[in-house]
């Protein structure tokens, strides 16, 4: 008969992770300066929407603030998209609480 060799032996404690790391993409130099140019021309555009969107939030504290809020939640969402960060968050919070003021607080005044 063959030597006995345990099933699990506690002589080695080991541990072992899978570990993967993402992989980096290759990006040529003209894409890359290519991408960039891409990203500047649409925050061009966003900030473009961001305007908008600010001005119709502002628009609704005053005039119809339903519609107008609405329109411009819907452009900040838009204008964050496309990079204009900070115009887009503003455009969203001043038309929601236009909408939030319109509704619950102008009924009765």
């Amino acid at each position: 008969m063959g030597a006995s060799v345990p099933i699990r032996s506690s002589q080695y404690r080991e541990e072992s992770a899978a570990e993967i790391a993402a992989p980096v993409p290759v990006v040529l130099r003209k894409d890359r300066d290519n991408t960039q140019q891409q990203q500047k021309a649409g925050a061009a555009a966003g900030t473009g929407l961001g305007t908008l969107a600010l001005a119709l939030s502002i628009l609704s504290l005053f005039v119809m603030p339903i519609l107008f809020g609405a329109a411009g939640i819907v452009l900040g969402f838009v204008a964050r998209r496309r990079g204009a960060e900070g115009l887009g968050a503003w455009a969203i919070g001043i038309g929601a609480i236009s909408i939030v003021v319109g509704i619950f607080i102008l009924p009765f005044f």
